[in-house]
């Protein structure tokens, strides 16, 4: 389900922000209420979205088109972590928006084919959901080529990631900005630190 296309205009200050999560994880992820913190107390004129992504990505992206169709692709930014990061491309590809992308997974159909089964949620164990094997495909369906505005992302990429190949992350985002740490983990326990260069890249205003 493509996203309606609006004029590639040059970007502009970032009005609305979209936050995606990862597989297994929510709203409730250590760097999404980092950011969900920062842009309530500093930005709060300015939108800001990280919902709840449901299990089958052909959904996610449904609720996600659902969500910002209306916002201006001029002066909207996605952030993404992980699996969330595989969607941010996504969007960002759609919309030519600004994307900030967080350790991204870079081939989800692949890596999660092994995970087909029932999984339980990271931040609450007790919450179980199916990962149906047509979600392989419903990935598949979703990869998109090289960004039409590599300039508009920006990369953080820990080297240390004990989940996904930091070679295959800086390789899929040529003419980006990219931050490779040494070390570090596929959380970026340390993501507070980079919040400055996040923010500074989303060109976020103060209120008046």
């Amino acid at each position: 389900m493509p996203l309606k296309n609006i004029p590639r205009d040059i970007p502009q200050p970032t009005t609305h922000v979209l936050y995606l999560h990862g597989f297994r994880s929510s709203p409730r992820s250590t760097k999404a209420q980092q950011m969900a913190k920062v842009m309530a107390a500093q930005y709060p004129h300015i939108t800001w979205w990280c919902p709840q992504l449901p299990p089958s990505p052909q959904a996610a992206v449904a609720l996600i088109h659902q969500g910002t169709a209306d916002w201006p692709a001029h002066s909207m930014a996605v952030m993404g972590s992980s699996m969330g990061g595989f969607y941010a491309t996504w969007v960002a590809a759609q919309r030519s928006c600004k994307a900030v992308l967080l350790n991204p997974a870079i081939d989800p159909a692949r890596d999660l084919a092994t995970y087909i089964g029932e999984q339980t949620a990271w931040h609450d164990p007790a919450e179980r959901f199916y990962f149906a094997p047509e979600f392989v495909d419903e990935l598949r369906a979703l990869e998109v080529g090289p960004l039409p505005h590599p300039e508009r992302v920006w990369a953080l990429i820990a080297k240390g990631d004990e989940v996904l190949d930091w070679r295959e992350m800086t390789a899929r985002y040529p003419g980006s900005q990219q931050v490779v740490m040494e070390g570090g983990d596929h959380a970026i326990s340390n993501f507070e630190s980079y919040l400055p260069q996040v923010l500074a890249f989303l060109d976020l205003q103060p209120g008046v």
